[in-house]
Order: structure tokens, then C-alpha cells, then sequence
């Protein structure tokens, strides 16, 4: 029974917490839980004391890890260049799509926050519709607000 039972009559009686054949099925779901306090990040179910991800693009012991998606500079370079510029491919849908983060402007590339700061930091540089570059990070509070700072 794995240490995790008694066999009785050539049968596994687990232990609180263990379940199969062979108590080899832990049902604590600790090792299942990821950074977000969520089991399996929300994309997949905590089987055995593992995750099994239901979504294909994540993976991990998690499914925290996604090697196909978007960084988070890609993600949100058309939002920043709306709401900071005025232009780019959601121009016209900026008020729609682009009002989920605090924007603040700052003069120049050393203004912009630094890393050591609490919150997770992401430095992004990314092209424009005009091929110009232009800077900005991204991070999200405690709260769950996400903050932009970029540069004029």
C-alpha cells in the first residue's frame, strides 16, 4: 500500500488523504496550487497531487507555462500606443478594448519604474505603426491592477 495504507486481506485501506488500489493517489492538493492561489492556475484539474492541464498550451507543474503565448510587451504594445499615441491597429477601438490598465507618462526612458519595485515589472520596447520605438512597463498590484508607465 505505498506506506500510505493497511492491507487487509490482500486489500489497501488508505490512510486519510491517500485513495487507489495502492494509496498511491495523494488527494492533497498543495503541490497542484500555483502562484495565483488557484489549483492548476484555473486551466486544468489537480489529479493524484498533479496537474493535469486541460488547456494544450499550458504546461508545467501548474500550467502556469505557456511557450507559444504572447510576452506581455506583444500583448499589450497596441493598447499602449491607442491610449498613449493616438494610433496604431485599435485606433478606433481604444475606448472598447484598451481601458483595463492605469496609464501614467513620464519624460524619458530613466523615469521609467525600476526593478526591485514589489510588483512583477515587464521593460518593453516595441515598434509603432510608424516603425518608430517606443518604451513602456507593465505591471500589476497587489489589487490586480495593472499600471503602464510610458514614455512620452
Amino acid at each position: 500500500c505505498t506506506g500510505n495504507g493497511i492491507c487487509k486481506c490482500r486489500v489497501c485501506e488508505c490512510f486519510p488523504n491517500f485513495t487507489g488500489s495502492a494509496c498511491d493517489c495523494s488527494l492533497d492538493t498543495t503541490p497542484c496550487m500555483a502562484s495565483n492561489g488557484q489549483i492548476c492556475n484555473g486551466r486544468g484539474t489537480c489529479e493524484c497531487g498533479t496537474c493535469n492541464c486541460t488547456d494544450p498550451k499550458f504546461q508545467g507543474p501548474t500550467c502556469e507555462m505557456c511557450q507559444t503565448c504572447l510576452g506581455v510587451c506583444a500583448e499589450h504594445k497596441d493598447c499602449v500606443q491607442c491610449r498613449a499615441f493616438n494610433k496604431g491597429e485599435k485606433k478606433e477601438t481604444c475606448s472598447q478594448e484598451c481601458m483595463h490598465f492605469n496609464m501614467t507618462h513620464v519624460e524619458s526612458r530613466d523615469k521609467l519604474p525600476q526593478p526591485g519595485q514589489p510588483d512583477p515589472l515587464s521593460h518593453c520596447k516595441e515598434k509603432d505603426v510608424d516603425d518608430c520605438w517606443f518604451y513602456f512597463t507593465y505591471s500589476v498590484n497587489s489589487n490586480g491592477e495593472a499600471n503602464v508607465h510610458v514614455v512620452e
